[in-house]
């Protein structure tokens, strides 16, 4: 069956460029049609023959809200901004899910606002893939939502990040850890002195993890944490990663004699350093609303918003939304 994606098209360092040229590659190599919201006469400009009949359709949003807009303030007031009016069209049913690489704050606020949350779920939690090449992605929980929530919120994010993993990997029996300070039970600061007990009680949980256990699947599938730890531990290692990049293309670039291996190890080099670049993992899924939504970094380039699309349409085609709410209700 076909899906149906919203993108807001105005979102992001790079738009509305490479967000349409993300829409085009999507429409070309998915079994997508793509909802193109924005300002319809810019998005026309950009799309060769105008719209695509079936597979592109463009609905018209006046305003953009910026990287830098407070959150609730702009979806509040800005009612025909692209990210207001692609979350709508998930809650109106023309969509099957919504992909945004816009102001993270204003589209986690959009679709709790615009779609509800989970009964029995206060506030959502975003999912980031962190990649392990040849394999399915970890997951860590949350990545920047909630930077200061409670214990039992903790357990919620693990069920729904679990049954996340589960579905979108194919994982029977997805792993749970806790992020900490270290492995022991009693370790971390009082909000995981608080977790653990209450996380022991669900399936698949491993007890404490450390940040040596990231992109590393001998361990844990899901890593459970608060938004602000999270987000920090995201950052961390992608600055890790980036400077692991300079340090070992520099040295390649060093002497002639380096130069000259390089010829034969650069290959090599390039095709496992994709399987790090954020562009390929397709973005973070928000945890815990009634409708799919994805956020892709800001920076995204076309290749990540085609990633995003795909993301988000296999999402809904594996009833990932059904599944999660009905792992949360089932502890309650």
């Amino acid at each position: 069956m076909t899906q149906v994606v919203a993108l807001d098209a105005m979102g992001g360092d790079r738009a509305p460029g490479e967000i349409v040229a993300g829409a085009l590659q999507a429409v070309e190599q998915l079994d997508v049609r793509v909802l193109l919201v924005g300002r319809a006469e810019e998005l026309r400009s950009l799309l060769p023959g105008g719209e695509r009949g079936d597979a592109i359709e463009l609905v018209d949003a006046a305003d953009v809200i910026a990287m830098d807009d407070e959150p609730l303030a702009s979806v509040r007031k800005q009612k025909d901004s692209s990210i207001v009016r692609a979350v709508e069209a998930v809650r109106d049913g023309r969509a099957d899910a919504v992909v945004s690489a816009g102001n993270t704050g204003a589209v986690t606020t959009a679709a709790v606002l615009k779609l509800g949350r989970f009964k029995g779920v206060p506030s959502p939690a975003i999912a980031a893939p962190l990649p392990v090449p040849g394999q399915h992605p970890q997951l860590l929980v949350d990545a920047g939502a909630v930077v200061d929530p409670p214990p039992e919120r903790l357990v919620q994010y693990a069920l729904m990040g679990r049954e996340y993993a589960r579905s979108r990997w194919d994982l029977e029996a997805p792993r749970v850890g806790l992020l900490s300070n270290g492995e022991e039970a009693g370790k971390g600061d009082d909000l995981r002195k608080r977790a653990y007990p209450l996380l022991s009680a669900i399936d698949g949980f491993v007890g404490n993890v450390e940040g040596s256990d990231f992109m590393n699947l001998d361990t844990v599938d899901v890593i459970v944490t608060d938004g602000f730890t999270g987000n920090v531990a995201l950052k961390s290692l992608e600055g890790a990663l980036r400077s692991l990049a300079k340090v070992v293309f520099a040295v390649l670039d060093a002497t002639p004699e380096a130069r000259e291996a390089a010829k034969v190890v650069l290959p090599g080099l390039l095709d496992a350093a994709a399987s790090y670049d954020p562009d390929v993992t397709g973005g973070a899924a928000l945890l815990g609303v009634k409708g799919i939504t994805v956020i892709s970094h800001g920076a995204s380039s076309a290749r990540a918003i085609t990633n995003a699309i795909d993301v988000a349409a296999d999402c809904a085609r594996r009833g990932v939304l059904d599944r999660m709410r009905e792992a949360v209700a089932h502890a309650r």
